[in-house]
């Protein structure tokens, strides 16, 4: 039981790196064909459209050219650093818990509270105090920046929610099978949320063209 408990949660493991690794890249697969005569002609409008970095945003880095190694200060803002922790934990965390409708271990009980716990912490952080503030977007980034910030707050609505049905669960009904069904139905639905949330933050950077080297970002608001 021990090593097919253990398997499961290896395997689930490597699907929500996996998730992440798409996700870091936009879900684009690099290197396969070439981009359109409408891309490019969108990509040098944006360029027209942007503005322009101020150098002193980024002389810190600047002044070490030999460290590969960015330091915190050197990012306009600090949503970028920690926005992956929420995402991979709530994923964790109903994994861990649909597992458990089965198992109905103690020992997957207490992984499912911390990273809740923490993914609701994180999530609530990155949403509320460190989230960038825009200028300056289109009106179709706009529009996939609301949907963005619709699902962060989905994402922390649920999750708030779960860790209060997680701890009840374990503390209250001591695990029982119909408690444990009931917190895995919310943490999936915050799982759900904070992927389309991840979705669209990766179309908001990717495509848009928000935040790589501070663009469209609000520099009075740095984190």
């Amino acid at each position: 039981m021990k090593n097919t408990c253990f398997l499961l949660l290896l395997m689930l493991f490597l699907s929500v790196i996996n998730t992440q690794t798409l996700y870091a890249h936009g879900g684009e697969k690099h290197g396969k064909g070439a981009p359109t005569q409408e891309k490019l002609q969108m990509a040098d409008t944006a360029a027209l459209v942007q503005p322009a970095v101020a150098p002193e945003a980024h002389a810190a880095h600047q002044q070490e050219p030999e460290s590969a190694h960015a330091r915190p200060d050197d990012f306009p803002n600090r949503h970028p650093l920690l926005v992956h922790f929420p995402i991979v934990l709530l994923l964790v965390a109903a994994a861990v818990q649909l597992c458990n409708i089965l198992f109905l271990r103690r020992e997957l009980d207490w992984i499912t509270t911390i990273a809740t716990l923490i993914s609701f912490g994180m999530a609530y952080y990155v949403t509320k105090i460190a989230h960038p503030h825009t200028s300056g977007l289109t009106e179709h980034a706009k529009l996939v920046l609301a949907q963005h910030d619709y699902y962060a707050d989905w994402t922390i609505y649920l999750a708030g929610i779960g860790l209060a049905a997680q701890l009840m669960s374990q503390f209250l009904f001591k695990g029982k099978r119909w408690s444990v069904l009931v917190v895995a139905f919310v943490l999936t639905g915050a799982a759900y949320s904070v992927a389309m949330a991840g979705h669209y933050g990766a179309q908001l950077v990717h495509i848009e063209g928000v935040g790589p080297q501070g663009k469209y970002l609000d520099t009075g608001h740095h984190h």
